[in-house]
């Protein structure tokens, strides 16, 4: 059986056979968010299923490639398209596009996902920037044999999401007039949607929100030592004693809504970043 380092070697080098681009930022865009990658100059993109070891996006709305380009002046390789343990994925499967995403060169990691709003204070629209996170799956990417060439076997969690880059966001939001909502966020593996007295007992311990994806790519990103800023487009409400029906569709919708703020506030971002050469794409 192959080591995950010497899988990680082999996509990177099918990527390189598209691009050579040295990425700074890796951006995992979740559902109804994926137009951020149509934002992309000198683009090539590479579908997954072309690149060694990775599964194949299942999900509706999940485009299914990596686009390696520039947004403004920053190299940046955008991850259209997540995999999930709910698909049948391991969780090492799961995260092996942030493993490549490293290699390929970046030190930041931006994730977004759509999510269920447990805050009262929510409302269905708003931006959460993620301040922690609390893992439910059950399970862990970094359970089995750890290859020290890729991160420390007990990497510390104590600061998941760089306070810096949640700083510089909130300066960010002001001046351009957004809203955002700080909040923990909390993964459990789905695919079903949670009862009344699950939703109750998640508030209860903590989170602002929930979703089903996040958690495990940015535990390994952590593990590669890698910068992480995290927003959540808060899609329903959670909330046990009124809850209805969740419609997909409106969900996407509302996802969609949210959007142009959150490419306002990652471009604006992305141009406070040290600047790096420019290279071939």
């Amino acid at each position: 059986m192959a080591l995950l380092s010497d899988q990680v070697r082999e996509a990177t080098a099918s990527v390189r056979n598209h691009s050579t681009l040295e990425a700074q930022v890796a951006i995992i865009l979740g559902t109804g968010l994926g137009s951020l990658a149509e934002r992309l100059s000198d683009a090539v993109r590479v579908p997954y299923e072309a690149i060694p070891h990775f599964p194949a996006a299942t999900v509706e709305d999940h485009a299914g490639e990596m686009v390696l380009g520039y947004l403004g002046e920053v190299p940046v390789v955008a991850l259209s398209g997540r995999f999930h343990v709910y698909e049948g994925y391991s969780l090492q499967e799961v995260t092996f596009p942030v493993r490549v995403a490293k290699a390929l060169g970046v030190d930041t990691l931006i994730v977004s996902n759509a999510a269920g709003g447990l805050n009262p204070q929510f409302k269905a629209g708003d931006l959460m920037l993620i301040s922690d996170h609390i893992n439910q799956m059950g399970d862990n990417p970094l359970i089995g044999p750890n290859d020290d060439s890729l991160g420390p076997r007990f990497p510390d969690m104590c600061e998941p999401y760089t306070e810096s880059l949640l700083a510089l966001v909130e300066e960010k939001a002001l001046a351009l007039g957004i809203k955002t909502q700080r909040g923990v966020y909390l993964a459990c593996s789905g695919p079903c949607l949670e009862t009344r007295a699950e939703y109750r007992f998640m508030r209860t311990i903590g989170a602002d929100a929930v979703g089903m994806s996040t958690v495990p790519e940015v535990i390994v990103a952590v593990h590669a030592g890698l910068k992480v800023l995290g927003f959540s487009a808060i899609t329903d409400e959670c909330f046990p004693d009124a809850l209805k029906p969740v419609d997909i569709d409106k969900i996407i919708a509302t996802a969609n809504a949210v959007e142009p703020k959150l490419t306002q506030l990652v471009e604006a971002v992305l141009r406070e970043l040290p600047p790096m050469a420019k290279g071939s794409a």
